[in-house]
């Protein structure tokens, strides 16, 4: 019991404590599925009551040889290092000896667990583009299958269910020749919270709960990942604010952080380059979206297109051709104001109409 508490507590404090020093977490964005093998070693279990060959003679406990354990997760993620998964998993552990109060009797059979746990996971961005810590916690339900467990005098079998808890400390490397895939190392403790009743060759036996610590290997593959940044403008002298030549004429709509939809004033310059395409010879009308560097570089990506998708539905209802429009997103690349990462930069946060 001090061991699992121990190891809760230091999940859940450790999280906030390294928050404040994650540069930005890691974006892990939309669904994902991952899938894990490891070494599990498994604590004894106590016999708290069944046959008096048992009870009557002390402290009775089952001991278990190390085994294996998998499991296999679907979930998602926010965007901002928080993710939620729904995990399915398997352990399997040979049973090694009985402890019948001093004496010893050597055992067989095996316990089989597998059952699903809900678990909240936060990644950590350190600096390093190739490793992500990650932390976690969940809870579920597991079913203890014993079968034909025990001395040859005495058998135990059974599947009975019982809620439990798991800690999950680990590492992912994203593969940079596969986008979306990560290989993930873990460490994982998984208790469960209370007795359960098998049945015996003597009778019914209650059996304690019992903790595991996994050591685990893994891969994680994100459905949809974001696409890579654009290649940036060559470098010049003078910082330029579009990565294309200049253009005739450039209508620039600014936006709120964070967010997507039109001000009254973005309204109003879109209206003026509508009327300006319109009233000039024109043959294409590029509509480019900006962020500043704050949040995530895949989150800023989308967030970029959404702004001139914004825009060019605004041009439509302005009376410009759909067909004339090139929409393209540049995320926080060709910074109006250059600026470091991570700052929030009102000018930055654009979108650019280039009339051609």
């Amino acid at each position: 019991m001090k061991l699992r508490t121990t190891l809760l507590a230091a999940t859940f404090i450790a999280a906030p404590a390294l928050l404040p020093a994650a540069a930005m977490a890691q974006p892990v964005t939309g669904p994902y599925v991952s899938l894990g093998l490891g070494y599990n070693i498994m604590s004894s279990r106590t016999v708290k009551s069944g046959p008096a060959a048992l009870t009557g003679a002390g402290k009775t406990k089952a001991l278990f040889h190390n085994g294996f354990t998998g499991q296999a997760s679907v979930g998602y993620g926010f965007g901002n290092g928080f993710r939620v998964e729904l995990e399915g998993d398997y352990f399997s552990n040979q049973v090694a000896k009985l402890h019948i109060g001093n004496a010893q009797a050597v055992a067989s059979g095996k316990e089989q667990k597998y059952g699903v746990m809900a678990n909240a996971l936060y990644d950590f961005d350190i600096g390093m583009p190739y490793v992500y810590p990650y932390l976690g916690a969940g809870v579920g339900y597991q079913f203890l299958e014993w079968n034909n467990a025990g001395t040859s005098a005495l058998r135990i079998n059974g599947t009975p269910g019982t809620f439990a808890y798991q800690a999950i400390a680990g590492l992912s490397f994203p593969i940079p020749a596969a986008p979306g895939l990560s290989a993930t190392v873990e460490y994982r403790y998984l208790g469960t919270t209370s007795s359960v009743n098998y049945r015996s060759t003597a009778g019914s036996v209650k059996v304690g709960d019992e903790g595991n610590n996994m050591v685990m290997v893994g891969l994680r593959y994100e459905l949809f990942p974001p696409a890579p940044p654009a290649p940036a403008a060559a470098p010049a002298p003078t910082p330029v604010a579009a990565p294309a030549p200049a253009p005739a004429r450039t209508y620039l709509v600014f936006f709120d952080w964070d967010k997507a939809n039109l001000t009254p004033r973005a309204q109003q310059i879109v209206s003026e380059a509508a009327k300006a395409s319109q009233t000039t010879k024109v043959t294409r009308l590029n509509v480019n979206g900006y962020t500043d560097t704050s949040g995530a570089a895949g989150y800023n990506m989308k967030l970029s297109l959404r702004r001139a998708n914004n825009v060019a539905a605004q041009l439509v209802a302005d009376g410009v051709s759909k067909n004339d429009i090139v929409i393209k997103g540049f995320g926080e690349t060709h910074l109006l104001v250059p600026t470091g990462p991570n700052v929030r930069e009102p000018q930055n946060r654009r979108v650019e109409i280039i009339l051609h």
